[in-house]
C-alpha cells in the first residue's frame, strides 16, 4: 500500500522537509516499522500459494467489475445487489482499491465533486487558531508510520493541512487530538482533499448519522455511545456486567478512544482496516459489536480479574484475540441495531430529566486520549458543502 498524496506546498506549514530518510528497520506492507518479525502476517504474506495469489486476483477482478471505471458502476449495483456489496465488503475491500471503494461508500466522492475549489480555499487563503495545536500533536499521529515519520514531511504537512482546513470549515468543532488518526489513516489511502471530504462526511453526516458530537465541547455523543455499550455488556454478559459494576469499571476507562478514532488508535492495522471497511459501509454500530466480541473473547479471565488489572486488560487485550478472521464474525453474531435505538432514546430522556442526568455515564467519560477536549477555531465565512444524498440512519 502506497499513500497517494497531492503534495499542495502553499500552507503556513510550509517548511524544506529536506531529504526523506531511508527506514532503519524494515517496515510491514502497511508502511508501518516492525516490531516483531517472528511469525508476522507479512512473513506468512510472502509464502502465499499459488492458488490464494490467484483467488485473489479473481476477487481484485470481481470488485473492479463492481465499482467500474472510477467508481462510475458502483450506485448502480449497490441498488440491484445490495447483499452481495454487503458480503464482500464483510469479507474486506482490497487494498488497492481500498481509497476509491471507501469514498464511494463514505458519500465523500459526491460532496468533493459539488464543491470545487473549497478545499483550496480552506487550506490556502484561510488562518485556524488552531495551527499551533495541530503542529503540536502531528508527531503523535503513527509515529511508527514511515509516511508521518519525518519532521515537516509530505506525510505531516498532509495531515495539518486536512485537519487545519477542516477546524476551518467547522467552528463549532475546531480541532480535537482524536482527530488526527482518522484524518491520518484516510491520508494513507487517498489524496488531502479526498481525505478532508471523507471527514466531512462523516462528522456531517452524508450517508450515516453525524458523528461531529464525537468531538465537539464535552463530548456528547461520545457520552451517549458510552452509555449504550455499557448497558449493551449488561445485557449480553450480565456476569460480566455485574463484575463491572462491583469493580466500579465503566467503559470511560476504557472505551472512549474506540469511539473517538473508530479503534484506529491502538488496534493493530489489518483489523483496524477491516473494521473501516464495515465502519463506512453500515455505521457505527460495528464499532459497538467489536466491543462486545472482545468482551466475549476474554469473558472468563476478565470476570476473575480485580479493579487494578481489570483497566489494563480491557486496553491491552491478547493478540490471539485481534484477528479480524475470527473476531469480525463475532462481531456479527451481536445483533444491535433495535437494542442501539431503545438506549439513545434512554439516554436522551434521562439527560431531558435533571435527577437521572446527574448520574448518567457522562460525568465520567475519559479524557486521557485527548491534551484538550475542544479548541476552537477562528470565524470565518465559508461556504458550507452541498448534500444531496438521502442519509441512512446508523445501526
Amino acid at each position: 500500500m502506497a499513500a497517494n498524496n497531492t503534495d499542495r506546498g502553499t500552507s503556513s506549514f510550509d517548511f524544506d522537509p529536506g531529504p526523506v530518510p531511508a527506514p532503519s528497520r524494515p517496515v510491514d506492507r502497511f508502511g508501518f516499522v516492525k516490531q516483531d518479525q517472528s511469525g508476522s502476517p507479512d512473513e506468512l504474506a510472502k509464502c502465499k500459494s499459488v492458488a490464494e495469489q490467484e483467488r485473489d486476483g479473481r476477487r481484485i477482478r470481481k470488485w473492479r467489475k463492481m465499482i467500474g471505471v472510477d467508481g462510475s458502476d458502483w450506485k448502480h449495483y449497490v441498488r440491484r445487489k445490495p447483499q452481495v456489496v454487503k458480503r464482500r465488503i464483510r469479507m474486506g475491500i482490497p487494498d488497492c482499491l481500498r481509497g476509491l471503494v471507501w469514498q464511494l461508500i463514505s458519500g465523500s466522492r459526491d460532496l468533493l465533486l459539488m464543491n470545487p475549489g473549497v478545499y483550496e480555499q480552506l487550506v490556502i487563503y484561510e488562518t485556524s487558531a488552531s495551527e499551533m495545536d495541530i503542529i503540536r500533536d502531528i508527531s503523535r499521529t503513527f509515529p511508527s508510520h514511515i509516511f508521518f515519520q519525518q519532521r515537516h514531511g509530505l506525510g505531516q504537512r498532509s495531515l495539518y493541512n486536512v485537519l487545519k482546513a477542516y477546524s476551518v470549515y467547522d467552528r463549532d468543532v475546531g480541532y480535537v487530538q482524536g482527530m488526527g488518526f482518522v484524518a491520518g489513516l484516510l491520508l494513507l489511502y487517498m489524496s488531502e482533499e479526498d481525505a478532508f471530504w471523507l471527514v466531512v462526511a462523516l462528522l456531517k453526516g452524508a450517508v450515516h448519522a453525524p458523528m461531529e458530537g464525537l468531538y465537539q465541547v464535552g463530548l456528547p455523543l461520545v457520552q451517549q455511545y458510552l452509555f449504550q455499550f455499557e448497558h449493551l455488556v449488561k445485557e449480553y454478559m450480565p456476569q460480566l456486567g455485574e463484575h463491572f459494576s462491583e469493580e466500579m469499571i465503566n467503559p470511560s476507562m476504557y472505551g472512549s478512544q474506540w469511539f473517538i478514532t473508530v479503534f484506529s488508535y491502538s488496534f493493530p492495522f489489518p483489523l483496524v482496516l477491516r473494521i473501516w471497511d464495515i465502519f463506512l459501509y453500515e455505521g457505527i454500530k460495528i464499532v459497538f459489536q467489536v466491543g462486545l466480541a472482545l468482551m466475549r473473547c476474554c469473558h472468563d479471565d476478565l470476570v476473575k480479574l480485580p479493579f487494578e488489572k481489570l483497566v489494563p486488560a480491557l486496553r491491552n487485550f491478547p493478540k490471539d484475540t485481534l484477528n479480524p478472521n475470527m473476531l469480525l464474525p463475532l462481531a456479527f453474531s451481536f445483533k444491535v441495531s433495535k437494542h442501539l435505538d431503545e438506549l439513545q432514546h434512554e439516554y436522551e430522556k434521562r439527560n431531558k430529566d435533571p435527577i437521572h442526568h446527574e448520574g448518567s455515564t457522562s460525568k465520567s467519560v475519559d479524557h486521557k486520549l485527548l491534551d484538550k477536549s475542544v479548541m476552537k477555531t477562528q470565524s470565518h465565512d465559508i461556504e458550507k458543502p452541498t448534500f444531496t444524498q438521502e442519509k441512512k440512519d446508523q445501526g
